[in-house]
């Protein structure tokens, strides 16, 4: 397969790394602008999109679109597609909105965006069920990796650590299925 030189519209070396794992067919690279858009789409697809679109009109190369967030049941799904703004500190205040709650279960969703120079799309979605953990754990990932333990396992992500994380996240398996994609 020929590789995709792409840019992730994204200023997130975190989530580079991730999906340069990821996505071993694709010479990625973060996309170099300002004035990113506003988080502000009812939906990771629509945060998603919006990225690619403004990426879209900074390079004629593949552009790549990433919204994710994590998902928590006795929250109503929140904070969700607020992860990143709900909080300062989203760990501690997650943490504070579970106090004294028996339900923790929780997942990770990650969508992925990638248009093509001359414009079509390719849409990738994955998603981690798990639960969240009674207090910080671990020192690898980044966000709220440090108190969510997927289904199966009994540490948090961060504890599992960056090579795991590289082979079964959320964003691991949305690139998988943006992959499996025909063009």
């Amino acid at each position: 397969m020929t590789r995709r030189h792409a840019r992730l519209a994204s200023k997130n070396a975190n989530k580079l790394r991730e999906l340069r794992h990821a996505l071993p067919d694709w010479d990625l690279e973060l996309l170099d602008a300002d004035g990113y858009p506003p988080e502000d789409g009812e939906t990771y697809y629509d945060n998603a999109l919006g990225k690619a679109r403004f990426g879209r009109e900074h390079t004629s190369a593949w552009v790549l679109g990433e919204d994710s967030g994590i998902e928590v049941a006795a929250l109503g799904g929140r904070p969700g597609i607020e992860s990143a703004r709900w909080a300062d500190d989203g760990v501690a205040a997650l943490l504070e909105a579970l106090q004294g709650v028996e339900d923790r279960r929780a997942r990770y969703v990650c969508e992925l965006v990638a248009l093509s120079p001359d414009g079509a799309e390719l849409r990738g979605t994955g998603t981690v069920e798990g639960t969240i953990a009674l207090e910080p754990r671990g020192s690898e990932g980044f966000g709220y990796d440090p108190i969510f333990v997927p289904v199966g396992e009994s540490r948090t992500v961060a504890e599992l650590g960056n090579d795991w994380k590289a082979e079964h996240s959320h964003r691991a398996r949305a690139a998988r299925a943006l992959s499996e994609r025909p063009m």
